[in-house]
């Protein structure tokens, strides 16, 4: 059982092996704040993170319905799945970023907006065939929204929101509604998947709640530069370890991304324009395996490249071409 306190506050970490991805863990974290039981994030919907809920609760003296409020990170499956099967057994306040209340509530016309979007996007990404499963599963998504509904009205924090004296930080990049919570007099902040210790955390392309496509990459880097200058003793991450190092692990990550952008821009400079051919060289079979993880990696690094004034782009039967700079 871990354990870590400090000035009055426990830490009870949830930590479970899953084969979700290549994560390696899900973590949760429950936060002791000497008067009530806060959830930070409530994993994926399996009995084996169930059972890993309640057996961390009993194991210091708890049970569910001491939990007085769900915290979370961001809106992604393996951070919100327990959420109504707690509020089945304790109906609580849950707390989220404002951009993450349309996708948590699986709203009908966000949903339409979002097919849309993918669907207009991967035509012009020269993609569409290979697109279709993906799109499948975003009707899916549409068809049986009431089913996956968090069943609660969610409360929203934003940008210097604080709870239980916690800052509210706005990190996104990895997805649009990533917020950390950060405890300055402790030095302890609770991430979800902004940086992770031995994975790249991927900047994912979605669009805001109006449509408009985001830039990840831009965003996740300025959100790891933001949190790299933090005074931080425990950085509590959505998967793998609690970071320790979190300057360190910060400083590889954003080496690793200017790598990635640095292959990216050879691999036009070399000759291949066509966004489609350039994610088939750079990550071969995965781009059939990881289509959409690929596609996005390859779409946010184009941007972020075409940001930073380093490729330009015509647009040919449909399709955008780039080339280097």
């Amino acid at each position: 059982m871990i354990h870590i306190k400090k000035k009055s506050r426990s830490i009870y970490p949830i930590i479970v092996p899953t084969s979700y991805g290549n994560v390696g863990t899900i973590n949760s974290y429950i936060l002791n704040d000497g008067d009530s039981l806060s959830l930070i994030d409530a994993g994926i919907n399996t009995n084996k993170y169930k059972d890993a809920l309640t057996m961390t609760l009993s194991e210091n003296g708890y049970q569910i319905n001491d939990l007085s409020r769900i915290l979370l990170t961001h809106h992604h499956e393996d951070h919100v799945g327990l959420v109504n099967w707690i509020l089945q057994r304790n109906d609580i306040p849950v707390y989220a970023h404002h951009e993450a209340i349309p996708r948590l509530m699986v709203e009908q016309e966000f949903l339409v907006m979002r097919k849309k979007f993918f669907t207009e996007l991967y035509i012009s990404m020269g993609c569409i065939e290979e697109a279709q499963p993906r799109l499948e599963k975003l009707q899916q998504t549409i068809e049986h929204k009431n089913e996956l509904a968090l069943q609660t009205v969610i409360r929203p924090l934003g940008e210097g929101d604080r709870i239980l004296g916690m800052k509210v930080l706005e990190t996104p990049g990895h997805s649009a509604d990533s917020i950390s919570f950060y405890d300055e007099e402790r030095q302890w902040l609770f991430a979800g998947d902004v940086v992770l210790k031995t994975t790249s955390s991927n900047a994912i392309v979605d669009p805001d709640i109006k449509g408009k496509r985001l830039h990840p990459v831009r965003q996740h880097e300025k959100s790891l530069k933001r949190l790299e200058q933090l005074e931080i003793e425990y950085l509590f991450a959505g998967h793998q370890e609690i970071i320790e190092d979190h300057q360190n692990v910060i400083l590889q990550k954003l080496d690793k991304m200017q790598r990635k952008a640095n292959r990216l821009y050879s691999v036009i400079k070399e000759g291949i324009h066509h966004p489609k051919e350039i994610a088939q060289d750079l990550y071969r079979h995965k781009y059939n395996t990881e289509f959409s993880l690929v596609m996005s990696e390859v779409i946010g690094y184009l941007d972020y490249l075409e940001e930073g004034g380093l490729l330009k782009k015509s647009l040919q039967n449909d399709v955008w071409h780039y080339k280097a700079l």
